[in-house]
């Protein structure tokens, strides 16, 4: 691949030298369904979120060129192998599964998952607790995975989007939801989640979980993934990830 020969070429020099790594342009694959804070489109039609501001100051400093590509959810990792996307950053974690098709840089956050419930409800995040209730998920998700291994007693409904998963349990359709921890609490800060509240982080299942949130690529395509893994490391070192992340959440979401 022109690519990653491009890539090997800047490497040798050095990742994050002073000759970019690639003249090419870098496609970064993301979720085109909105995933605030992380990533949503704005009034003008912009992608913004922190992990929009974070995968530029990754492609910064390791002198990459990239654009922005938005992908259905579902379809990412096909878009990947099939050469559309060359990379993903869509908060995307790093699972055995996942590592059977493709390749990771290193994690770039790591947040619990958690499930989510209306206030008024005495939901423990266990599988007893939840034995006997609707739990909304998002397809193609670890949180899937997940639910579907241990909620073996609840009936598991799945969205497309973690808004619609959201909004029906704003209704009352569903009686928890599962997801990511940060996502869940902006969720409930806003209006419309104001009826709920996060119950506590499910039970940690590393081989589904996963070890963190990484970039993904494809399999054999070393010298991205390392040019990355410099850009995460340098931006880790330099405070920009500090500094990126004070301005969304009120702690680090960053643990080795």
């Amino acid at each position: 691949m022109k690519l990653t020969k491009l890539l090997a070429a800047g490497l040798a020099a050095s990742i994050l030298g002073t000759g970019a790594v690639s003249a090419e342009e870098v496609k970064i694959g993301i979720a085109a369904e909105p995933y605030p804070p992380f990533a949503s489109l704005d009034a003008s039609g912009s992608w913004v979120g922190w992990e929009v501001e974070v995968i530029g100051a990754i492609c910064a400093a390791a002198k990459l060129d990239c654009v922005i590509t938005p992908v259905a959810w579902d379809g990412i990792i096909p878009s990947l192998t099939g050469q559309q996307i060359d990379a993903i950053m869509a908060s995307m974690s790093i699972t055995e599964e996942r590592m059977k098709t493709i390749d990771f840089s290193n994690p770039y956050y790591n947040t619990p998952a958690v499930i989510v419930a209306d206030k008024s409800m005495d939901i423990e995040p266990t599988p007893a607790s939840l034995a006997g209730k609707i739990v909304g998920i998002q397809a193609s998700t670890i949180h899937q995975a997940y639910a579907q291994e241990h909620f073996s007693e609840s009936e598991i409904r799945v969205y497309q989007t973690q808004d619609e998963a959201n909004q029906d349990l704003f209704a009352g359709r569903v009686d928890a939801i599962q997801a990511d921890s940060i996502a869940m609490a902006d969720f409930v800060a806003s209006d419309a989640g104001a009826c709920c509240e996060i119950k506590g982080p499910v039970e940690n299942d590393v081989s589904i979980l996963g070890r963190g949130v990484g970039a993904g690529v494809r399999k054999g395509d070393d010298a991205l993934r390392e040019a990355l893994n410099g850009g995460i490391a340098a931006i880790l070192a330099d405070g920009t990830h500090a500094e990126i992340t004070s301005r969304y959440f009120s702690a680090s979401i960053y643990s080795e």
